[in-house]
């Protein structure tokens, strides 16, 4: 894992997509820093990093689109499988790489509250916690964007599908308060979104039995909890919807809540997507 590491970790700054990243971050930070704590007079740091996560929307997909998706364009996964290392170890050490790249700014712009305590009074917690939430942020879409490069061969429908999916992600708390709340409307979409479970199933395992069967029960017990108590599914994909949004969660810090529950969050949609990555890699591997 360790040479994997090193390898896809200089690998970004052997070209210039890595300066770009890094650059991309930090320019957003200086431009933010100046107009809200310098031009303004704020004091609240957090609010730069609040105001600055829009920007993993281009940053993150154009980091991960080449993780896996290069690789298996050019053939050199061959080489992954054929390593005495399990597809975890591969995975991981292809994360880490992108993680040690998303440090560098982040590192750099944890100095500045330390710069702007000189002329006045930060909150150096709420500034601190919120750049741990920026950062753990950065980490779940990285781990998003790596699955979603695992699934194709072409960078670009890579870089765009990220970009869709964590575009969707960030608008997601805004398009919850325009959907319906009728115990209708959410087993429509709970449908929908059961078939496109199937579907992703199938994709991952190419077993249509097991990808009906998954389907057919969660439908089956979808339509129990209706026929039981449908006014238990009044509002509730709505309010999903609003949760699901690691956006959303990200605010609280800004917001001055340290929310120990969202760190958990990311850390948990982290690790699934991680796992997804690391299933469509030994599909691919057994292929």
């Amino acid at each position: 894992m360790t040479a994997i590491f090193k390898r896809e970790f200089r690998s970004y700054f052997n070209n210039i997509l890595g300066y770009i990243f890094c650059a991309f971050i930090l320019l957003f930070a200086g431009i933010y820093t100046m107009a809200i704590n310098l031009k303004s007079g704020s004091a609240n740091f957090e609010y730069v990093l609040g105001n600055m996560a829009f920007i993993f929307l281009i940053a993150v997909p154009i980091l991960t689109m080449r993780s896996i998706a290069e690789d298996r364009k050019q053939k050199t996964d061959q080489l992954l499988y054929s390593l005495p290392v399990s597809m975890t170890e591969v995975v991981m050490g292809k994360f880490l790489a992108m993680i040690a790249v998303l440090l560098i700014p982040i590192v750099i712009v944890g100095l500045y509250p330390l710069i702007l305590s000189a002329f006045g009074n930060v909150n150096m917690f709420a500034a601190y916690g919120t750049l741990l939430g920026f950062f753990l942020l950065g980490s779940c879409l990285i781990a998003m964007g790596l699955f979603i490069s695992s699934l194709t061969d072409n960078q670009v429908v890579a870089v765009i599908a990220s970009f869709i999916v964590m575009l969707l992600n960030y608008f997601v708390g805004t398009l919850a308060d325009y959907l319906s709340y009728s115990p209708n409307a959410t087993f429509i979409a709970f449908t929908v979104i059961i078939v496109a479970v199937a579907a992703v199933l199938y994709y991952m395992t190419k077993n249509s039995m097991l990808a009906v069967i998954v389907a057919a029960i969660l439908e089956i017990f979808l339509v129990i909890i209706k026929v039981s108590n449908s006014d238990s599914l009044y509002g509730l994909f709505p309010r999903i919807m609003d949760k699901i949004s690691v956006f959303e969660r990200f605010y609280n810090f800004p917001n001055g809540m340290f929310d120990i529950t969202t760190i958990v969050y990311f850390l948990v949609i982290t690790a699934i997507f991680l796992f997804f990555t690391v299933q469509s890699m030994e599909k691919r591997r057994w292929s």
